[in-house]
């Protein structure tokens, strides 16, 4: 067995000098094979029809060259089997795709074989099919060696009865498939589906039996904060790149900014944005890419973040909304990863407690703000519980909350009720700390979690009902201005920038509402849940443990 390794480590340095991020081929003679064939297709939608060698690119010989140069002629068997592209929108993702299962359509030697493209909607499917579609159509050779039925997207070699089908992702649609290469169009989307696991496991099945088969993932950056399968898979090929997983059979080709780029705030420039465009030039115009880049800046954070996404590959940390939190503004940059419920007690010399929420279609939320004895800086912490009822009138949202819940900011309880215990135990193990001063909770919700929490031996007098409405808007105030001071630090909780991105603002006379009604079906429990403790802290409570000293003169 060859060595070869698909591991980046220089990428940083290899993308900001427009050098290749893509491994060399592993057997160079199927990999000239592969692309004279790919050279040939045709871009029939681009100017002039040209073909793929006349007018694309050298990034996509090379990724080319990698997939189908990984194949080896004496076992049968590929050696590259998963490839992640991610790249911005108008770099010819779906017309690469097109060429690439062309190519294998082409290449195949197994009698009646099955190559699938899989597309999370019907549109993006339609998108997929027709470059393939004209490929054939546009071609006397290709069309007398292939038929295409466009009402069901599916074009077959006449030789082989080897079938290429392009797919609308659904239970019934995927269900059976045994392709030997697939590839799945627009994985973000995918992300946002809860069941998109189950779908793209049976999806590539069939790789199981066939030595020879791939499966290829193109997706550009998501207008939300990562989630779900989506974030799955890039982080998986960011570590393999980074060479923190071994894994050859993998190949992660991402167009992304430096890690030092992004720190310096680099990667929002107008002049850096080529270094991850690598069609520029190509099917992407540089004069439409500048315009649209000043339109979106002059927009607002908003449009701009969206407009970075998809053009830049940049991630989105935090959803901003043109009505958004002001607060959201200054959310990010307060992060400090040291922070933990432990490390919180720790440092604190005071301690509030903020609980919000709890309905069968709410989560239950938690937040804890501890003022720090040396600096006197407010440090935060959340976690949030919710019943597996939430997923069934929340379903849209379910995706995310898997996700927190394997960062461990969200549990989901097994029994109505497992919720309120586990709040009741964080806040009897503060209050054994002897660090807490009050817990604050929404007057409507005490209910029950007043009974778990007095069964803790905690007295009733430490639990005050915080006013909502119009009342937390001094709440709400405090925590933007304790941001944007820079005396608020939060832990390192995607939990947390889901719930602050969510939050809308309903002004109401003088007073700004933040509620949940304004938010819809976007959740902002633990945040609600955070501007109770705030209003806590905002009284200056004393130190429970301060002991004063008498001296006699």
């Amino acid at each position: 067995m060859p060595y070869w390794t698909t591991a980046c480590p220089d990428w940083e340095e290899r993308i900001k000098h427009g050098r290749s991020i893509i491994p060399p081929p592993i057997y160079p003679e199927q990999a000239e094979l592969a692309l004279n064939i790919f050279k040939q297709l045709k871009i029939v939608d681009a100017p002039g029809s040209p073909t793929f060698g006349e007018a694309c690119a050298q990034w996509i010989f090379d990724l080319v060259s990698a997939l189908f140069g990984s194949y080896d002629t004496q076992t049968g068997r590929r050696y590259i089997t998963e490839v992640f592209v991610l790249i911005p929108k108008k770099n010819s993702k779906s017309t690469l795709a097109a060429g690439i299962m062309m190519t294998a359509l082409l290449l195949n030697w197994r009698q009646a074989a099955s190559y699938t493209i899989i597309a999370p909607t019907v549109e993006v499917a339609t998108n997929a099919f027709n470059p393939a579609r004209d490929m054939v159509k546009y071609d006397e050779d290709l069309d007398d060696l292939c038929q295409v039925q466009t009402h069901i997207r599916t074009i077959t070699h006449r030789n082989t009865d080897t079938t290429l089908k392009v797919l609308a992702a659904d239970a019934n649609t995927i269900s059976g498939i045994k392709s030997v290469g697939t590839l799945i169009d627009e994985l973000w989307l995918f992300g946002k589906q809860a069941n998109a696991d189950d779908l793209l496991r049976e999806a590539i099945g069939g790789l199981a039996s066939r030595p020879e088969g791939f499966v290829v993932y193109t997706t550009t950056q998501s207008n939300e904060p990562p989630s779900g399968v989506f974030k799955q898979k890039l982080q998986y090929a960011r570590d393999v790149r980074d060479g923190k997983i071994h894994d050859p059979n993998f190949l992660p080709v991402i167009f992304e900014h430096p890690h030092d780029m992004v720190e310096r705030g680099e990667h929002l420039l107008a002049e850096n944005m080529a270094m991850v465009n690598p069609n520029l030039g190509y099917s992407v115009d540089e004069v439409f890419l500048m315009r649209e880049f000043r339109k979106a800046k002059e927009t607002g954070d908003a449009s701009f973040r969206g407009f970075m996404a998809k053009h830049a590959n940049v991630e989105v940390g935090l959803a901003l909304r043109s009505d958004r939190w002001v607060g959201a503004d200054f959310w990010e940059p307060q992060t400090d990863d040291t922070l933990t419920l432990d490390e919180i007690l720790r440092r604190s010399e005071v301690v509030t407690v903020g609980i919000d929420g709890g309905g069968l279609d709410d989560l239950l939320g938690l937040s804890i703000v501890g003022r720090c004895k040396n600096t006197r800086q407010w440090l935060s912490w959340s976690h949030a519980w919710g019943h597996s009822s939430v997923f069934e009138r929340r379903k849209s949202e379910v995706a995310k909350l898997l996700d927190f819940e394997k960062d461990g900011d969200f549990t989901l309880v097994a029994q109505i009720g497992d919720d309120t215990k586990e709040v009741a135990d964080i806040v009897e193990r503060i209050y054994q700390t002897r660090l807490m001063d009050k817990i604050g909770i929404d007057p409507s919700e005490i209910g029950g979690l007043l009974d778990e929490i007095v069964q803790r031996g905690i007295e009733q007098d430490a639990i005050v009902g915080i006013s909502q409405g119009w009342r937390l808007g001094g709440a709400i105030q405090t925590t933007e201005r304790k941001l944007a001071e820079k005396v608020l630090f939060h832990a390192k909780q995607p939990l947390m920038n889901w719930c602050v991105g969510n939050a809308r603002v309903e002004p109401k006379g003088n007073a700004i509402l933040i509620t949940k009604q304004a938010s819809g079906r976007s959740k902002i429990d633990a945040l609600m849940a955070l501007f109770n403790a705030i209003s806590l802290m905002a009284l200056n409570p004393d130190p429970p443990q301060k002991q004063y000293k008498s001296y006699f003169i």
